[in-house]
């Protein structure tokens, strides 16, 4: 079904529909890096600020909400998501709601804009309360939620987009420790990284059952790059990245001690890899490895964030 012939008498999306065109399933992550980025503050001695925290975090999920109704508008417009019929819904491959009827291209961009003129004001606003440097790391991840998939940029076709997805997320961390701090400072950058590393490894697995849609409309994900088998054990790599950077930072005093806990995240990713390794080639049976990718990176920074509040 065609983007330009099927969506003439599309009705306006219902409020439903606006939430559904999200994807709020994967918000919570967003919501985890905040938190994560809200310990970090709390323990290096900051009181937090209640109604900052709520704003931060709200203006995050917005932002990420605006991202994946961006990347949807462009997807549909780059015939990616019409190509890919290997998708494990609702994981890969987009919402859909264009490619079912639901909603037009035209209600995506609208809706992508609307999100956008209510974070920037609102952003400015924020980071008047707290400090300029929000403003920067706001309009930087704005820039890299909209060059993900926007021409110029379209970092996911320069094969960059794991890359910005594991930095964007970074970001949240370091900003919402940014809010109640009211400076920058090492220990959220450096709590940030493990995080990151497992955020981007959910792009990486999820660019395997899109592969095919996405090598024929130019996106130059991992999977398309180098092949199934070889960013299965990258996939790996970054798995074990992650949690070495935890032990490594506390035995060089630049994490708190209690930042190992994120290692109970590590039986997760390990079986997700062995999930994903031997389906690697077989796209249609890796859900529970894609599952288990997500619970990871959940996990990661809920426990961390949990070590630090008990500080």
């Amino acid at each position: 079904m065609g983007n330009d012939g099927a969506m003439t008498d599309v009705k306006p999306p219902s409020w439903r529909t606006l939430v559904q065109m999200t994807r709020p399933g994967f918000l919570a992550i967003t919501a985890v890096a905040c938190l994560l980025g809200t310990s970090v503050a709390v323990a290096s001695g900051h009181r937090p600020n209640g109604w900052t925290a709520l704003a931060t975090l709200l203006l995050a999920v917005l932002m990420h909400a605006a991202a994946n109704v961006l990347n949807d508008y462009h997807d549909a417009l780059n015939g990616a998501d019409d190509a890919n019929t290997q998708g494990l819904f609702p994981f890969t491959g987009g919402a859909r709601l264009i490619q079912n009827g639901h909603v037009s291209v035209e209600d995506t961009h609208d809706l992508a804009k609307a999100l956008i003129l209510f974070l920037i004001p609102c952003g400015v606003l924020l980071s008047v309360q707290t400090g300029g440097g929000l403003l920067l790391l706001g309009l930087v991840g704005l820039l890299l939620g909209w060059g993900y998939s926007a021409p110029p940029l379209a970092l996911m076709k320069r094969g960059l987009g794991e890359l910005t997805v594991a930095l964007t997320w970074g970001l949240v961390v370091v900003g919402a420790d940014y809010v109640q701090r009211g400076q920058f400072f090492v220990m959220p950058l450096a709590m940030a990284v493990s995080f990151a590393l497992l955020v981007g490894n959910i792009l990486v697995i999820n660019g395997f059952p899109d592969a095919y849609a996405d090598a024929q409309v130019g996106k130059r994900t991992l999977v398309v790059r180098v092949g199934p088998t070889l960013a299965a054990w990258i996939y790996l790599a970054l798995v074990v990245l992650a949690h070495a950077w935890l032990v490594a930072g506390v035995w060089l005093f630049i994490h708190p001690e209690p930042a190992l806990w994120g290692l109970v995240s590590l039986p997760l990713s390990l079986v997700a890899f062995v999930l994903l390794l031997k389906n690697a080639k077989q796209v249609a049976r890796l859900t529970p490895a894609i599952v288990l990718s997500i619970a990871a990176a959940v996990l990661h920074g809920l426990a961390m964030s949990a070590g630090l509040l008990f500080l």
